[in-house]
């Protein structure tokens, strides 16, 4: 099951990886139907009371370093000749609502509303080897390590499968700003944003573009009613009349479940939601600090509609945004210019309109950075400005770059989570690992889960092997942070 890795050859590891996940998602088609095990054969599906109605995950693609953002560390400016030894925060701590809790600077909005959150300092992920952004972005999303023999269900596809979209017209799960084409590493992105063996009723409605979201559900100029309808049949017919005979039963109703689901959406008026044009000016602005921030605008929308998981992503693009192995100070700079508005504007504005109690709003990335200048080291490095080196050099030496596992930050607003609470705690001094209440990728999708008042213990069978929520059913929620 191992055999893909092969640490001494990237380019064939990474087609390898590839082909394991193709494989899984190519073998979901074929699977028969997932059953939900009853309370009656064993381990049953334990009944929770849910807290929380639906779920707003805020993406930082790429790796969003806790020591720059959430918990921030000891300051040092920039200064040529510095030992990078020296460096574990690039920007200097702020006040919050909250007296026991700083963040870093740039987030002075969030500050303002962290009364309302929970902070998790203690957050932890495997050491995952080679392609570690596939892969921890897959494990975060999934709660599964692959390549694995099965092709795991995305959060949001559990969500939608187990309570379905608050209300019966709306998408239950949207994926809000990832592009899944031309932007490197288009294969992995889409193995993992995907309903998995659950079946394409279930998968995301995706919208790459937020601005762009009201066309994608306006009728065509021209197109009544009864034209409409018309060709609706004709599209399924076509569907059913090209069925593949790999393809098990389910699947295809599955994918014709999902017709159906377009069409009711595509003739309701709860598709003006999709449009934020349609919001007042007022409102917009605030948002309006990029293409994540009109992301956020188009959650709250689609969560005051119905709907009832969303995640808005800064978009992993590889090298980019969150992903920077270089001007890491820069970088996290024009990122806080970004996400600071419309993340603090998204909970004022869920808690004015009486959501806030029941929606999780969850500000998550796949794991943190630590301070190195990476580059090739010695005299063959090809650009020697990149060579390894234990000083600061140049502005773009300055930021924290390399991928780190041991301590990541996680913030909780709403959703029956406690405010103005801090869970769990990283060292002071480097390597700064959760030293308190270490929080795994399985517990915290628990507490999630928990949340929503889904069991983590939730098992499926497949194939006449059983599935869980989180792996093996072994999650386990953190409670301390439920008011």
């Amino acid at each position: 099951m191992n055999n893909w890795y092969d640490e001494s050859n990237p380019a064939l590891t990474r087609r390898r990886f590839i082909q394991a996940l193709g494989a899984s998602s190519a073998a979901a088609m074929m699977t028969g139907v997932p059953q939900l095990v009853s309370a009656d054969r064993g381990e049953g599906v334990e009944k929770i009371a849910a807290r929380a109605d639906a779920v707003i995950v805020l993406w930082m693609a790429g790796g969003m370093a806790a020591p720059e953002t959430f918990d921030p560390k000891t300051y040092k400016p920039f200064e040529k000749g510095l030992p990078v030894e020296q460096i574990i925060s690039t920007f200097p701590a702020v006040d919050t609502a909250v007296d026991n809790i700083k963040v870093s600077q740039g987030l002075e909005e969030i500050a303002k509303v962290m009364d309302r959150a929970t902070l998790i300092r203690s957050a932890v992920q495997p050491d995952l080897g080679h392609i570690l952004h596939s892969r921890h972005q897959y494990h975060w999303h999934t709660g599964y390590v692959p390549p694995i023999t099965v092709a795991a269900p995305h959060l949001g596809a559990w969500m939608a499968r187990l309570l379905g979209p608050q209300d019966p017209v709306m998408p239950a799960f949207v994926n809000i700003g990832q592009r899944l084409e031309g932007v490197g590493e288009k294969e992995e992105l889409k193995a993992f944003t995907t309903a998995g063996f659950l079946g394409s009723a279930y998968g995301p409605f995706n919208i790459p573009y937020p601005e762009e979201a009201g066309r994608a559900v306006a009728t065509p100029k021209g197109m009544d009613a009864k034209r409409f309808e018309k060709r609706y049949e004709q599209y399924k017919k076509l569907v059913e009349s090209s069925g593949d005979a790999y393809i098990h039963e389910y699947h295809e109703d599955s994918m014709r479940q999902a017709v159906d689901n377009a069409h009711r959406l595509l003739g309701s008026e709860k598709k003006k939601a999709f449009d934020i044009s349609l919001e007042p000016k007022e409102s917009y602005d605030k948002y309006n600090t990029g293409r994540f921030g009109r992301g956020c605008l188009l959650a709250r929308r689609l969560v005051e509609a119905g709907s009832r998981f969303v995640e808005v992503t800064t978009e992993y693009v590889p090298f980019l945004h969150w992903d920077h192995h270089e001007n890491g100070h820069t970088t996290a700079k024009r990122l806080k210019d970004k996400i600071d508005h419309p993340i603090a504007t998204l909970v004022r504005d869920l808690e004015e309109r009486n959501m806030l109690d029941r929606t999780l709003v969850i500000v998550a990335s796949e794991f943190s950075r630590d301070m190195m200048i990476e580059g090739v080291p010695g005299s063959n490095a090809k650009d020697q400005s990149r060579a390894k080196t234990d000083v600061l050099k140049e502005m773009k030496h300055y930021g924290l770059h390399r991928h780190f596992t041991g301590g990541t930050s996680v913030v909780m607003f709403g959703g029956g989570t406690k405010q103005g609470y801090q869970y769990g705690k990283t060292a002071d001094e480097r390597p700064n690992i959760a030293v308190e209440n270490p929080l795994s990728v399985e517990d915290l999708h628990a507490t999630i889960y928990t949340a929503m008042g889904i069991s983590p213990k939730t098992m499926f069978e497949i194939e006449r092997r059983p599935f869980f929520v989180t792996k093996d059913g072994r999650g386990k929620a953190a409670m301390d942070i439920f008011a």
